[in-house]
Protein backbone atom coordinates (compact mmCIF):
# COMPACT_ATOMS: atom_id res chain seq x y z
CA UNK A 1 0.00 0.00 0.00
CA UNK A 2 1.46 3.58 -0.99
CA UNK A 3 1.36 6.41 1.71
CA UNK A 4 -1.63 8.46 1.58
CA UNK A 5 -1.22 12.05 1.51
CA UNK A 6 -2.98 15.86 1.10
CA UNK A 7 -0.46 18.10 -0.44
CA UNK A 8 -0.45 22.00 0.17
CA UNK A 9 -0.57 23.47 -3.07
CA UNK A 10 1.29 26.86 -1.67
CA UNK A 11 2.93 29.43 -3.45
CA UNK A 12 6.57 29.73 -2.31
CA UNK A 13 9.42 26.98 -2.72
CA UNK A 14 7.39 24.93 0.20
CA UNK A 15 6.82 20.66 0.45
CA UNK A 16 3.92 20.65 3.02
CA UNK A 17 2.20 17.12 3.30
CA UNK A 18 -0.64 16.06 5.70
CA UNK A 19 -0.30 12.13 6.35
CA UNK A 20 -2.97 9.64 7.02
CA UNK A 21 -2.86 6.51 8.46
CA UNK A 22 -2.30 4.86 5.32
CA UNK A 23 0.95 3.40 3.85
CA UNK A 24 2.89 2.25 6.94
CA UNK A 25 4.77 -1.37 8.11
CA UNK A 26 2.87 -0.88 12.05
CA UNK A 27 0.38 -3.41 12.80
CA UNK A 28 -3.04 -3.57 14.89
CA UNK A 29 -4.25 -0.11 16.78
CA UNK A 30 -1.01 1.15 14.99
CA UNK A 31 -1.70 0.37 11.45
CA UNK A 32 0.01 1.46 9.72
CA UNK A 33 1.42 4.80 9.02
CA UNK A 34 1.90 5.34 12.77
CA UNK A 35 4.21 8.24 13.46
CA UNK A 36 4.46 8.37 17.19
CA UNK A 37 7.19 6.35 19.02
CA UNK A 38 5.74 7.16 22.54
CA UNK A 39 2.27 5.70 21.54
CA UNK A 40 3.72 2.38 22.54
CA UNK A 41 4.68 0.96 19.13
CA UNK A 42 7.49 -0.79 17.36
CA UNK A 43 10.43 1.74 17.76
CA UNK A 44 11.50 0.32 14.30
CA UNK A 45 7.83 -0.08 12.71
CA UNK A 46 8.05 3.70 13.52
CA UNK A 47 11.07 4.74 12.14
CA UNK A 48 10.34 2.80 9.24
CA UNK A 49 7.09 5.09 8.90
CA UNK A 50 9.09 8.05 9.23
CA UNK A 51 11.09 7.46 6.50
CA UNK A 52 8.41 6.66 4.05
CA UNK A 53 6.53 9.79 5.05
CA UNK A 54 9.92 11.93 4.28
CA UNK A 55 9.82 10.19 0.76
CA UNK A 56 6.82 11.58 -0.14
CA UNK A 57 8.68 14.89 0.25
CA UNK A 58 12.29 13.81 -1.23
CA UNK A 59 13.21 14.56 2.17
CA UNK A 60 16.34 13.30 4.04
CA UNK A 61 14.79 11.24 6.98
CA UNK A 62 18.05 11.81 9.05
CA UNK A 63 17.40 15.72 8.98
CA UNK A 64 14.02 15.02 9.86
CA UNK A 65 13.10 17.92 13.33
CA UNK A 66 10.06 17.01 15.70
CA UNK A 67 9.31 18.05 19.28
CA UNK A 68 8.19 16.70 22.57
CA UNK A 69 4.69 18.34 22.28
CA UNK A 70 2.78 19.43 25.75
CA UNK A 71 0.04 21.07 23.92
CA UNK A 72 2.22 24.17 24.65
CA UNK A 73 2.34 27.41 22.57
CA UNK A 74 6.33 27.49 22.09
CA UNK A 75 7.34 26.89 18.62
CA UNK A 76 10.71 26.22 18.32
CA UNK A 77 13.76 27.00 15.47
CA UNK A 78 13.99 23.15 13.55
CA UNK A 79 17.75 21.80 13.88
CA UNK A 80 18.06 19.33 11.21
CA UNK A 81 18.19 15.97 12.87
CA UNK A 82 16.84 17.11 16.49
CA UNK A 83 14.44 15.54 18.45
CA UNK A 84 12.53 16.10 21.80
CA UNK A 85 13.06 19.52 22.32
CA UNK A 86 9.82 20.79 24.11
CA UNK A 87 7.85 22.70 21.91
CA UNK A 88 4.14 22.39 19.68
CA UNK A 89 5.56 24.26 16.69
CA UNK A 90 8.67 24.10 14.42
CA UNK A 91 9.78 26.79 12.49
CA UNK A 92 13.07 27.36 9.65
CA UNK A 93 13.81 29.39 6.48
CA UNK A 94 16.53 27.02 5.98
CA UNK A 95 15.84 24.45 3.42
CA UNK A 96 16.10 20.70 3.24
CA UNK A 97 15.11 20.94 7.21
CA UNK A 98 11.99 18.85 7.07
CA UNK A 99 9.70 19.21 9.95
CA UNK A 100 6.55 17.38 11.32
CA UNK A 101 3.99 18.03 13.76
CA UNK A 102 1.67 15.22 15.30
CA UNK A 103 -1.97 14.99 15.97
CA UNK A 104 -4.29 12.49 16.67
CA UNK A 105 -7.57 15.03 16.79
CA UNK A 106 -5.59 18.38 17.62
CA UNK A 107 -5.44 20.48 14.48
CA UNK A 108 -2.40 20.41 12.27
CA UNK A 109 -1.50 23.57 10.86
CA UNK A 110 1.01 25.07 8.74
CA UNK A 111 1.96 28.43 8.02
CA UNK A 112 4.02 29.97 5.27
CA UNK A 113 5.73 33.49 4.21
CA UNK A 114 4.51 34.47 1.05
CA UNK A 115 5.95 37.81 0.68
CA UNK A 116 9.06 36.88 -2.16
CA UNK A 117 12.18 35.66 -1.82
CA UNK A 118 12.86 35.23 2.02
CA UNK A 119 10.70 31.90 2.60
CA UNK A 120 9.93 30.74 6.25
CA UNK A 121 7.43 28.05 6.99
CA UNK A 122 6.26 26.60 10.50
CA UNK A 123 3.93 23.51 11.56
CA UNK A 124 2.29 23.22 14.36
CA UNK A 125 0.14 21.42 16.98
CA UNK A 126 -2.74 23.03 18.31
CA UNK A 127 -5.48 21.68 20.30
CA UNK A 128 -7.73 23.91 22.47
CA UNK A 129 -5.46 24.80 24.61
CA UNK A 130 -2.45 25.78 21.93
CA UNK A 131 -5.46 27.83 20.02
CA UNK A 132 -6.93 29.54 23.07
CA UNK A 133 -3.42 30.52 24.33
CA UNK A 134 -2.18 31.61 20.56
CA UNK A 135 0.32 29.25 19.75
CA UNK A 136 -0.63 30.89 15.74
CA UNK A 137 0.32 34.33 17.13
CA UNK A 138 3.67 33.00 18.02
CA UNK A 139 4.26 31.17 14.90
CA UNK A 140 3.50 34.39 12.76
CA UNK A 141 5.83 36.73 14.36
CA UNK A 142 8.51 33.58 14.79
CA UNK A 143 8.03 33.87 10.47
CA UNK A 144 7.54 37.54 10.30
CA UNK A 145 6.89 39.11 6.98
CA UNK A 146 4.20 40.94 5.52
CA UNK A 147 2.37 37.99 3.69
CA UNK A 148 1.31 34.87 5.48
CA UNK A 149 -0.83 31.50 4.03
CA UNK A 150 -2.00 29.03 5.96
CA UNK A 151 -3.65 25.48 5.87
CA UNK A 152 -5.92 23.99 8.44
CA UNK A 153 -5.32 20.01 8.55
CA UNK A 154 -7.61 17.25 9.36
CA UNK A 155 -8.69 17.42 13.01
CA UNK A 156 -12.10 16.40 15.12
CA UNK A 157 -14.77 18.26 13.42
CA UNK A 158 -17.35 20.21 14.59
CA UNK A 159 -19.32 16.77 14.34
CA UNK A 160 -18.12 15.28 17.14
CA UNK A 161 -15.96 17.57 19.29
CA UNK A 162 -17.87 17.80 22.79
CA UNK A 163 -16.43 20.19 25.34
CA UNK A 164 -17.52 21.76 28.41
CA UNK A 165 -17.98 25.15 29.42
CA UNK A 166 -15.13 25.72 30.89
CA UNK A 167 -13.88 25.22 26.85
CA UNK A 168 -17.01 26.70 25.15
CA UNK A 169 -16.99 29.69 27.45
CA UNK A 170 -13.66 30.51 26.26
CA UNK A 171 -13.79 29.75 22.31
CA UNK A 172 -16.66 32.03 22.46
CA UNK A 173 -15.29 34.73 24.04
CA UNK A 174 -12.41 34.59 21.73
CA UNK A 175 -14.55 33.95 18.36
CA UNK A 176 -18.06 34.52 19.31
CA UNK A 177 -21.30 32.63 20.13
CA UNK A 178 -21.56 30.40 17.02
CA UNK A 179 -18.50 28.76 17.51
CA UNK A 180 -19.48 25.97 20.04
CA UNK A 181 -23.01 24.67 18.96
CA UNK A 182 -24.87 22.04 20.87
CA UNK A 183 -22.11 21.32 23.29
CA UNK A 184 -19.95 20.80 20.31
CA UNK A 185 -16.45 23.37 19.30
CA UNK A 186 -15.73 23.94 16.06
CA UNK A 187 -12.15 23.58 15.76
CA UNK A 188 -11.36 24.22 12.18
CA UNK A 189 -13.41 27.36 12.22
CA UNK A 190 -11.24 28.27 15.90
CA UNK A 191 -8.53 27.29 13.61
CA UNK A 192 -9.22 29.22 10.63
CA UNK A 193 -10.22 32.59 12.53
CA UNK A 194 -6.94 32.20 14.62
CA UNK A 195 -4.61 32.48 11.89
CA UNK A 196 -6.32 35.18 10.44
CA UNK A 197 -6.10 37.23 13.45
CA UNK A 198 -2.74 36.38 13.65
CA UNK A 199 -1.47 37.79 9.89
CA UNK A 200 -2.80 34.87 7.52
CA UNK A 201 -4.66 36.58 4.53
CA UNK A 202 -4.90 33.12 2.68
CA UNK A 203 -6.60 29.99 4.96
CA UNK A 204 -7.39 26.71 3.26
CA UNK A 205 -9.12 24.15 5.40
CA UNK A 206 -9.10 20.21 4.28
CA UNK A 207 -12.16 20.04 6.97
CA UNK A 208 -11.85 16.52 7.34
CA UNK A 209 -12.82 14.67 10.90
CA UNK A 210 -10.01 12.69 12.49
CA UNK A 211 -12.95 11.10 14.72
CA UNK A 212 -15.51 10.42 11.76
CA UNK A 213 -12.85 8.95 9.46
CA UNK A 214 -10.97 5.39 10.96
CA UNK A 215 -10.15 4.37 7.08
CA UNK A 216 -8.53 7.66 6.92
CA UNK A 217 -7.10 8.94 10.84
CA UNK A 218 -5.75 7.99 14.08
CA UNK A 219 -8.36 9.19 17.01
CA UNK A 220 -7.78 9.78 20.73
CA UNK A 221 -11.48 10.24 21.25
CA UNK A 222 -13.09 7.61 19.09
CA UNK A 223 -10.87 4.97 20.09
CA UNK A 224 -8.57 6.42 23.17
CA UNK A 225 -5.02 4.68 23.62
CA UNK A 226 -3.62 2.65 22.46
CA UNK A 227 -3.52 4.21 19.00
CA UNK A 228 -1.41 5.88 16.06
CA UNK A 229 -0.76 9.45 15.01
CA UNK A 230 -0.86 11.21 11.71
CA UNK A 231 1.11 14.16 11.21
CA UNK A 232 2.03 17.68 8.93
CA UNK A 233 5.35 17.47 7.09
CA UNK A 234 6.85 20.66 5.72
CA UNK A 235 10.28 21.29 4.20
CA UNK A 236 12.01 24.80 2.56
CA UNK A 237 13.15 23.84 -0.55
Amino acid sequence: MSVTVFRWEVSGPYEVVFSTRLGGVSEGPFESLNLGRRTGDDVERVDENRRRLCSTLNADEQRLTLGYQTHSTIVNRAQAGSRGTPGDGLWTDEPGVPMVALGADCVLIALARTNGDDPALAVLHAGWRGLADGILDVAARSLGGSRLAAIIGPAIGPCCYEVQEDVAGRFRDRFGPTIVSGGKLDLWTAAELAAREAGATDVERVDLCTSCRPDLFFSERRTGRPRGTQGVIGLVR
